[in-house]
């Protein structure tokens, strides 16, 4: 998996960007509680094996996948994952209904920020985790239900897909939390 993390102070030679793409428990492949971390596991494995092991990271270059051509060459813009890159069509990692809302995504993203698609952009997957493929149900009180007391939230509790969600979703915890005791 990787991990786009940016250093504190966004000095790198690259924007570091995602596109998070919806996932629904019908994309899992069974009914199994527990399908979402397996259907994570196998977006992992195929990304393991299309970067040649050793943890190198697959990519692919936005105009390549946009043209459902390989990519064999950089052009001006150059990875920096640490533990280095492999070729590897996005196509091969991802269902195609994921690489289908991707290939939706980019060029929308492009005609709001442009360059997101340039045809040299590099593609480095997988990030395969957002916010948890388990979700802790909650009722309308925000607690666990059957858990009084429990308030699961965020993105280990299946409840927020980033920082910012997460944080806003604490909040609006505590404030529950809060009224409770006020």
């Amino acid at each position: 998996m990787t991990n786009g993390m940016s250093n504190f102070a966004r000095e790198g030679k690259n924007a570091n960007s995602a596109l998070v793409v919806q996932v629904k428990r019908a994309d899992f492949g069974g009914t199994h509680p527990l399908a979402g971390v397996e259907f994570q596991r196998k977006l992992e494995r195929a990304a393991f094996r299309a970067g040649g092991g050793e943890y190198r990271a697959p990519v692919q270059l936005a105009g390549d996948f946009l043209a459902g051509r390989e990519s064999t060459r950089f052009g001006e813009v150059l990875p920096t994952y640490a533990r280095g890159t492999a070729f590897a069509p996005m196509d091969a990692l991802f269902p195609a209904a994921i690489t289908g809302a991707l290939r939706a995504a980019l060029p929308d993203m492009d005609a709001r920020l442009k360059g997101f698609a340039a045809a040299d952009a590099v593609l480095t997957g997988v990030e395969s985790r957002t916010s948890s493929p388990v979700r802790i149900v909650r009722g309308e009180d925000l607690q666990a239900i059957g858990k009084r007391g429990i308030y699961p939230c965020g993105e280990g509790c299946g409840y927020a897909g980033g920082i910012m969600s997460a944080a806003a979703d604490g909040l609006r915890v505590a404030e529950r939390i809060a009224e409770k005791y006020l």
